[in-house]
């Protein structure tokens, strides 16, 4: 993949319905704004509820339809095709996400483009290479049965995605959605329409059947969210975003009783322990906390380290916070945008309570200077705070920013005590050379996922989710098919 400055993209964002692009019915348009310069670069066009319901009867239609009748493995050979068509066209699918996000290409062409070509392409291996479950069982009149398991496709599948990682995320869900047989239709962030809009001619351009794949623009309530949510006509629905939004999302759904898989916010917890190897730590922490300006649904915001190793800890994660600069370039030492001038507004806010509750600013704590067209841009600084009590604002709630609080702990207990502490549960990372303690501590962790000596690492077939405020289910791999199919036993007497 090339990284070449960027060309050109769509100053028209268009909805995407029954395979053919459309204007909202009701003629609203929302600005469509590059955070690292917070300069409009285009319009997007509102989907009126008319519109979502015209996009969830296409996805209907289409079940019916020849996708409906077709094998497992013509529709894996339509979702590699797609996986294919993305490779081809990365430098499009590149240039849109930052366009929408203002992220550095360095990151966007080493994480999101990958990996959404890469979602299609696994779950595709996965439905094909799935095996079924079978076996016999004695009857009571001394005979037997065979019992086997048909997994058939749920339906019509909302999927409702987040900003940060507009085409990772989506195609997180639409590819095992799509390999199971359902239908979609997608409402991206009204922050970061384009890449989802985009997928569509690559849907096209591979012959996928038409309402298949559907997007409608929008907001939330009153809006193209909860008109998609309330239609009595979706089966599922899928979201990853914030865990309020997940609540009223799941008042909806409870309407016709229909199944959720949600992955909501996190306030996730590292624990260094001080025989941990401390460069790899740093190296570990400074991607977990800073990586994407923070906005990471399984970034790090809460620091324990043991007290013997805090000060150097303290010192070395300062001098990583402060080798970022502010811009959206190819460098990978560049920390790019917040998404909106709104969300910027929220972080700084968290900077202004943290002092107001007794933190210690050891680097960071406001907004950088940024000159030529990047100075519009919603940056803000690498921030790392000492001196805050366990239960400060900044160390319970979600930010969602380059930040971190960092405390120091004394022993296992304590500091497993104090990670637990929190309404979310979402993920961990534990930093010890001691084997022992590392099965010990990941195991006492009361999250969905854990690393250890390591972070992000991520194999696509591993369960992942939440629990507590942080979601509901579990996806990835064969997990994600409990969520995407329902099962179905037939029992045969012999």
């Amino acid at each position: 993949m090339t990284t070449n400055s960027p060309r050109p993209v769509a100053d028209h964002i268009l909805n995407f319905i029954g395979g053919s692009y459309r204007k909202g019915s009701q003629g609203k348009t929302f600005d469509n704004v590059n955070p690292a310069t917070g300069q409009t670069i285009g319009t997007v066009y509102e989907a009126s509820e008319a519109d979502v319901a015209d996009a969830v009867a296409a996805a209907k239609a289409a079940l019916d339809g020849p996708w409906g009748k077709m094998t497992t493995a013509e529709r894996v050979k339509l979702i590699v095709a797609v996986a294919a068509e993305i490779e081809r066209r990365a430098d499009d699918f590149l240039d849109a996400e930052v366009a929408d996000t203002g992220k550095p290409r360095h990151v966007a062409s080493h994480i999101d483009i990958p990996r959404g070509a890469a979602n299609f392409r696994m779950f595709a291996d996965v439905i094909a290479t799935m095996p079924g479950e079978s076996f016999t069982t004695p009857t009571p009149d001394g005979g037997q049965a065979i019992n086997y398991a048909v997994r058939k496709a749920k339906g019509v599948i909302a999927v409702i995605c987040p900003w940060n990682f507009p085409l990772l995320l989506m195609t997180w869900k639409v590819g095992p959605a799509l390999a199971c047989g359902n239908t979609v239709v997608v409402k991206p962030s009204e922050e970061t329409p384009r890449t989802a809009a985009l997928l569509g001619e690559v849907m096209n351009a591979v012959g996928m059947p038409q309402g298949v794949y559907n997007v409608v623009h929008g907001f939330g309530g009153g809006s193209a969210g909860e008109f998609l949510t309330s239609n009595k006509d979706v089966d599922a629905i899928t979201f990853t975003g914030e865990t309020g939004t997940g609540q009223a999302i799941m008042q909806k759904a409870a309407v016709g009783v229909r199944d959720v898989s949600f992955e909501l916010g996190g306030k996730n917890a590292a624990i260094v322990f001080a025989d941990a190897d401390l460069d790899k730590a740093i190296e570990g922490l400074s991607r977990s906390v800073f990586l994407n300006t923070g906005q990471v649904c399984l970034g790090t915001e809460r620091v324990y380290v043991e007290r013997p190793l805090f000060d150097e800890f303290v010192r070395r994660m300062t001098l990583a916070a402060q080798a970022f600069k502010p811009g959206s370039m190819g460098d990978p030492a560049y920390l790019g945008p917040l998404s909106s001038a709104e969300h910027r507004d929220k972080v700084l806010g968290y900077y202004a309570k943290a002092v107001e509750e007794g933190a210690t600013v050891v680097t960071g704590g406001g907004v950088p200077k940024v000159e030529g067209d990047q100075a519009g841009g919603f940056y803000v600084e690498p921030t790392l705070w000492t001196g805050l009590a366990h239960d400060a604002t900044v160390i319970r709630e979600e930010i969602f920013g380059p930040c971190c609080g960092v405390i120091p702990f004394d022993s296992e207990d304590e500091v497993i005590a104090l990670a637990n502490d929190t309404d979310y549960g979402l993920c961990a990372t534990v930093w010890t050379e001691n084997v022992s303690r590392a099965h010990r501590v990941a195991a006492a962790m009361q999250v969905g996922v854990c690393w250890v000596n390591c972070w992000f690492l991520r194999d696509l077939r591993t369960a992942f989710g939440g629990s507590g405020h942080s979601g509901i289910g579990r996806e990835g791999g064969v997990h994600s098919l409990e969520f995407y199919t329902e099962t179905a036993n037939i029992c045969v007497k012999l």
